[in-house]
């Protein structure tokens, strides 16, 4: 994959876990077996969810597994300029638009046309405020959609999602004045000119909003690859929201290689990280390519 560019994208509400550790070595894995560049991007946009400190934790986390960025990383807290340009781009062409409802409204119309949110799924909206705000006080922005999004994923093969049917028009700036995280994705790996992103199965679900916001700001859309989860005892995925431990770094080989396994990778007999992270890059060059293989006709 010639000029490969990925990137890491964590939240700093807390420590890496081993679940967070997973995705880092995938993304790490296949930036280094395609000969590429791999970056860390701190996604503090959500300021009141994240701290400093849980970053600067992460950076040395990081660094203890042999994880180590090929540019200074990013920080989304930096990039409001940028988040503010796209946004006010969007609206200019007519394929953004200001939207006064709260929760409440939202809901309360939904139940109106007897679509009453079920639990565990996704709260479409709609569309109240697509033709104007009828005098109320603009809270958010959303980006108009419409139409179905077809996308390759290298691990999990095709994907479709009808944005329209399934998402509605989603929020670009919410109403307390911070940056939705689909908007700030996709600004920042453009910047970044990131090719590959590489990240959790449970994002899988965000990738056709972001080809979406792509298209409409006309950026380039990169490959993805979406990896395995870590699950807690009750089927869940691990999340720092149901009580991940931070990793246990006094032995970084071992954590390496628990992830390791996550993705798929046999065994390999290294003396320390370096030698393990060395033989991971061939065993992850063999994976991906079986990946491509599966895809071919």
């Amino acid at each position: 994959m010639p000029g490969y560019r990925g990137r890491f994208a964590p939240s700093p509400s807390g420590p890496l876990h081993a679940g967070s550790l997973v995705a880092a070595l995938a993304s790490w894995l296949d930036a280094r077996a395609c000969g590429g560049v791999w970056l860390v991007r701190i996604e503090d946009v959500d300021a009141p969810r994240c701290s400093p400190l849980a970053a600067e934790t992460i950076l040395r986390q990081l660094d203890a597994c042999g994880l180590r960025p090929d540019e200074t990383p990013l920080w989304q807290s930096t990039r409001g300029a940028a988040y503010d340009a796209a946004r006010q781009t969007l609206l200019t062409a007519g394929l953004a638009y200001p939207c006064a409802c709260t929760r409440s409204d939202i809901e309360a119309h939904r139940q109106a046309r007897g679509l009453a949110h079920q639990p565990g799924s996704e709260r479409i909206y709609p569309g109240t405020c697509r033709n104007g705000l009828q005098g109320r006080l603009a809270r958010a922005t959303r980006l108009r959609v419409a139409g179905v999004i077809d996308w390759q994923d290298r691990r999990l093969g095709p994907q479709r999602q009808d944005l329209a049917r399934e998402v509605g028009d989603f929020v670009l700036q919410r109403a307390d004045g911070l940056w939705a995280y689909q908007l700030a994705v996709v600004v920042d790996d453009a910047a970044q000119g990131v090719t590959q992103v590489v990240r959790g199965e449970d994002l899988a679900d965000n990738t056709a909003r972001q080809i979406a916001l792509q298209r409409a700001l006309r950026l380039p859309t990169p490959g993805y690859l979406h990896t395995p989860l870590v699950r807690a005892a009750d089927g869940r995925k691990l999340s720092k929201q149901n009580g991940a431990q931070a990793l246990d770094l006094r032995d970084p080989l071992r954590a390496l290689q628990a992830a390791g396994a996550v993705l798929g990778l046999p065994p390999v007999d290294a003396p320390g990280s370096a030698d393990w992270l060395a033989a991971a890059v061939s065993a992850w060059a063999g994976i991906i390519a079986g990946f491509a293989t599966r895809r071919e006709p």
